[in-house]
């Protein structure tokens, strides 16, 4: 595919970079913010940001949240409700007369002074309504991009995301259109087929339809929930291998922690590496830990080389942000953070006066209050227009995932916060700052408690999150694949899911009958398959060969695609 391509804009001619060309006009960025679904607005973009250096945040890509195209034309109400680049109305809406440059003072999304590289990324099965869609934001990002990945039963009712890839002579169709009509490229985000052959063909009806950069997520269709498993990085490498070199190949899944991202890279040879679930829980993973010194208070060191970014600070950055910026208010003016060397009485403060004190006291039921029918749809107006505002719950349920697993009054009382209550989220943040506060003295006070990762706040689901021990072959995994090191709730971390078959032991997955079925029918199958390789194993070893390039440990034969053993035990957690 050719570097550059003719469009036309405006009624004059101009030329647009495609492919590799394009990626290194803005810079070669390899850290990559993924596109969720309400959860990669502007607010957290900038939070994302915030933690990194000018080298760093020149090496960050941001998508926005997926959006659904063709509500998204139809609309008015969702458009202004998840894409604000301005404070008047988008130019190219069908009947909107303003032309590009009037009354568009910049707002939020997509300004040039605080939030590029931006992609836009939109949900379709039709071209007409996905092309439409894309007009209204050429202007305002890089590029757009196609969500081929989402897995959700919402996609397979609409058709779209993850369950278009049985119709890719739609989804060409789709990637073309755009291609040949934008004065910006198109992208495109997939998932892995069920072998490297289909995936690549795949891949290559993108890159030949135009997309300029593929995102690869390495895991399949039905890997989500408690089956999502492990990412399939040999895949993703296979990819980059087979398909043009003009092609960007960005690598998806395993990120949890910022080791992760060179692993990733060097593994796979793609060109960026793009984390979601990892950037929720931790919305620092890009970011490199601040020298010793610097961010006192905000940057948590322990013992035995734990450290990372307190969550109250992280929280405490997130409202400013929300303040400056979507509220148009200076932030209000705070203490310090609580060190472990205040006394109880220099905290008092942190303690609102309608929290409860202890877990499970319930609060007074609260009296309804009476509001003007004018005021309260006012009101009512105002939550609902602000993209920023909405998620701010659900982002502090994942920042807060180990925490609120101890502290279940904290818990309860950010279930029950209305959507952009903000001075009520302020209560919860108190209650927060206490928690880690108290948290930190009793690790300076008692450390026995926390010595090796006991501390049952390490626990999360039942299952210690202790170290376990690192494969050999290093290169070839992700902390998906061995537990990170454990770290206190009060800090920023990665939640590691479990494996399905671990999900399954534990009660958390039920298996239907049908499963169950098939399963006690495979069995004598696999017990089979299993002695006669048993029986080869021991036949080699007793032999004396030699089997190279192949690791083994206990007499277990390692997948270096996923490092699990291959009789589907879990080697390295």
């Amino acid at each position: 595919m050719a570097s550059s391509s003719e469009t036309q804009s405006n009624g004059q001619t101009s030329k647009k970079l495609h492919g590799r060309a394009f990626w290194e006009s803005l810079g070669s960025p390899r850290l990559i913010l993924a596109p969720m679904v309400d959860q990669s607005e502007f607010a957290w973009r900038m939070l994302t940001r915030s933690f990194m250096s000018s080298s760093e945040k020149a090496d960050l890509l941001s998508y926005t949240p997926m959006f659904h195209s063709r509500l998204f034309n139809e609309s008015d109400k969702y458009r202004n409700t998840h894409f604000q680049p301005t404070r008047g109305c988008l130019v190219n809406v069908p009947g909107n007369k303003l032309k590009v440059g009037e009354n568009e003072t910049p707002l939020l999304d997509g300004r040039h002074d605080l939030d590029r590289p931006l992609f836009v990324q939109f949900c379709a099965n039709d071209p007409d309504q996905l092309l439409s869609a894309a007009k209204q934001v050429e202007h305002y990002c890089d590029a757009v991009d196609l969500n081929l990945g989402c897995p959700q039963g919402i996609a397979k009712k609409g058709k779209y995301g993850a369950f278009l890839q049985e119709d890719q002579d739609l989804i060409v169709r789709l990637i073309r259109r755009l291609h040949n009509s934008l004065s910006i490229p198109v992208t495109a985000k997939m998932r892995i087929l069920e072998d490297d052959s289909k995936t690549l063909e795949y891949a290559q009806r993108l890159s030949s339809a135009g997309a300029s950069i593929i995102t690869v997520h390495g895991r399949q269709r039905h890997q989500k929930g408690h089956y999502t498993g492990l990412a399939d990085w040999s895949t993703i490498r296979h990819l980059r291998a087979n398909i043009p070199a003009e092609t960007v190949l960005f690598a998806n899944g395993n990120i949890l922690q910022h080791a992760d991202i060179d692993r990733c890279l060097a593994f796979t040879g793609a060109d960026g590496v793009m984390s979601a679930e990892g950037n929720l829980t931790n919305p620092a993973i890009f970011a490199s830990p601040p020298p010793p010194g610097s961010c006192d208070g905000e940057y948590w060191r322990g013992r035995s080389g734990q450290e990372g970014w307190r969550v109250d600070a992280v929280i405490r950055r997130y409202f400013d942000i929300l303040y400056r910026y979507a509220l148009e208010v200076e932030p209000p003016v705070r203490k310090p953070l609580a060190l472990p060397t205040d006394t109880a009485e220099s905290v008092a403060h942190l303690i609102p006066e309608e929290a409860p004190r202890l877990a499970g006291e319930e609060e007074p039921p609260r009296k309804k209050q009476k509001k003007g029918k004018e005021k309260e749809k006012r009101e009512k107006m105002e939550r609902v227009m602000s993209p920023n505002l909405i998620p701010i719950q659900p982002h502090l349920f994942n920042i807060l995932r180990h925490l609120v697993a101890k502290h279940t009054d904290i818990r309860d009382r950010l279930a029950r916060v209305r959507s952009c209550d903000l001075a009520e989220f302020e209560n919860v943040l108190l209650m927060v700052e206490y928690a880690v506060w108290k948290g930190m003295r009793e690790y300076e006070d008692t450390p026995e408690v926390f010595s090796n990762g006991n501390d049952a706040a390490t626990e999360l689901d039942g299952e210690a999150t202790n170290p376990r021990e690192e494969p050999k072959d290093e290169e070839n995994i992700s902390s998906a694949h061995s537990k990170p090191t454990p770290l206190p709730f009060w800090v920023c971390q990665s939640y590691v899911r479990p494996l399905p078959e671990e999900a399954i032991r534990k009660g958390a997955v039920q298996l239907s009958k049908k499963e169950i079925k098939k399963q006690a029918a495979q069995k004598p199958q696999d017990k089979v398959a299993e002695d006669e390789q048993w029986a080869s194993l021991v036949s080699k070893s007793v032999a004396g060969e030699k089997r190279s390039g192949e690791a083994l440990e206990g007499g277990v034969e390692f997948d270096d695609r996923s490092g699990l053993a291959r009789g589907g035990e879990r080697v390295f957690g």
